[in-house]
């Protein structure tokens, strides 16, 4: 287990920092640091702070996931899913919502919006090369491995 460090910023006051739901979750929850609501239209989206920072160690990474209650229930996930926070950045980690609902969706201070893996990355560099290897699967794309339904 890797400690991490975390800032609360002054508009995160009073809200839970981010924490697993339950024991085996693999997500940590991340919390909407909005001061006032922010509805969001059918297809609009818009910036939601946390009012959390993080100092991830070298070598690690943080992914902002959507959460499947909202996108089930209200059409509504994280627009750059997955979202990366990388070991060097420094500022508030922030969540891109849209709105792909049917009916406006609104964002309540202290909701539930997204959630947070924390990943190590291979330490991998690329190399050029004339040709590839074959492979089982060869040039195969979208759809190639099997009927898309």
């Amino acid at each position: 287990m890797i400690a991490i460090p975390v800032q609360r910023l002054a508009h995160g006051a009073g809200l839970a920092l981010p924490a697993r739901a339950t024991a085996d979750s693999a997500g940590m929850d991340l919390l909407a640091a909005v001061e006032a609501e922010v509805t969001l239209a059918p297809g609009g989206r818009a910036l939601i702070p946390t009012g959390i920072a993080l100092a991830l160690p070298a070598g690690y990474e943080a992914q902002v996931r959507p959460r499947s209650g909202l996108a089930l229930k209200h059409g509504v996930t994280v627009l750059n899913s997955p979202g990366t926070i990388d070991a060097d950045y420094r500022g508030e980690v922030g969540v891109i919502l849209i709105n792909h609902g049917e009916t406006p969706f609104t964002v309540r201070r202290g909701e539930r919006i997204a959630q947070m893996i924390i990943a190590a990355l291979a330490d991998a560099t690329l190399s050029e090369v004339e040709s590839l290897s074959a492979s089982q699967r060869g040039k195969g794309g979208f759809g190639s491995t099997g009927s898309v339904t």
